[in-house]
């Protein structure tokens, strides 16, 4: 006698089929059910309300890349992942279709998003390596350490952006070689009260990129910055009122040096350290003194001396100065605003 089972019509489809058919009738409503339970998923945390990420379990989410995969594409709404202290090991990726998203820490300095990929892992190579990626448009990152703690055995990137109209504010960017990759060529970049530290070429990119009022440290004799600003690009990386320092055993240092054709450079009202060199920039490749834009104006401290200076960098005039401002280096208009 066959005990019943209820209603089941589920049951009853498969049940007349054979083990093979059946099997991929069950399978394929299984797909069907997860699909439908995760678009449910999705739809509920569709709307402006804050998404909270904790790693105790007491937000919706333990991991970042989960509340990021439930937000809608191409929102027309700011909508915030607050992420509460810990250490997030995650690599992680904001991907292209999604917009006006912030990812807000509790604390910049306890609120840490890690991984530790490095170029020489299975030739994985430089711009795999990221910790952070953000291929988004007006995505903010607000009061958040973003680190890349490989050994020192090549590049490692923490933060690699190729999106446009991106605000990185209060953050930490830790690492070596390549910390902060800003990627693709008329992007806009803004970077706000944060520290970047790192080895060599450690901001480098063909974005336009603001940093204002930003803590640069140097942890070795090497080159801040590596930008490959391309020719028809009016600016490139601008520094205004940050501080460069320097490691206890660091003896020498160049603002940058040009990893394309047309890099383009400019730091102004800044504190540089001691340890930056005399002659201040690498041309990388000889011919690219050709090019180079490379540009100082009204900097302070016991490096910001400009006697010896390559003759193929410039000093702004206070009239020049005066026209670089963040609204005419990011074309903006009134839709993106600081």
């Amino acid at each position: 006698m066959t005990k019943r089972t209820g209603n089941n019509s589920l049951t009853k489809v498969i049940a007349p089929l054979s083990h093979r058919e059946g099997l991929g009738v069950s399978l394929f409503f299984i797909s069907f059910l997860l699909f439908v339970a995760t678009h449910a998923v999705a739809q509920s945390f569709d709307n402006p309300d804050t998404i909270v990420v904790a790693r105790d379990g007491t937000g919706q989410f333990r991991n970042i890349s989960d509340a990021v995969e439930v937000c809608r594409a191409f929102m027309d709404y700011h909508k915030v992942i607050f992420i509460k202290k810990g250490t997030y090991k995650e690599k992680l990726i904001i991907p292209e279709w999604l917009t006006n998203i912030e990812l807000c820490g509790e604390d910049r300095d306890e609120t840490i998003i890690t991984y530790d990929d490095h170029a020489n892992i299975n030739k994985m190579g430089t711009f795999r390596t990221y910790t952070l990626r953000v291929a988004g448009n007006d995505i903010t990152v607000r009061n958040l350490t973003i680190e890349n703690n490989a050994a020192k055995l090549g590049q490692a990137v923490a933060l690699h952006t190729t999106g446009d109209r991106l605000k990185f504010i209060n953050c930490r960017f830790l690492g070596n070689q390549d910390t902060v990759y800003t990627c693709t060529a008329n992007t806009r970049v803004y970077f706000k009260d944060c520290y970047i530290e790192g080895t060599t070429d450690f901001i480098f990119g063909a974005a336009t990129a603001w940093f204002e009022h930003c803590d640069i440290y140097c942890k070795i004799n090497s080159y801040i910055t590596a930008a490959s600003t391309t020719k028809e690009q009016p600016y490139g990386y601008v520094f205004n009122d940050c501080r460069i320092t320097a490691a206890p055993d660091v003896t020498k240092l160049y603002l940058g040096r040009p990893w394309r054709d047309y890099g383009y450079t400019l730091f102004m009202n800044c504190e540089l350290c001691a340890e930056i060199c005399p002659e201040g920039w690498h041309h990388w490749e000889k011919h690219r003194e050709q090019t180079a834009r490379y540009l100082e104006h009204n900097n302070r401290g016991p490096g910001a001396s400009t006697t010896q200076r390559v003759p193929w960098s410039r000093q702004l005039s206070k009239k020049e100065a005066q026209q670089i401002t963040p609204e005419r280096v990011f074309s903006m208009s009134s839709d993106w605003k600081f």
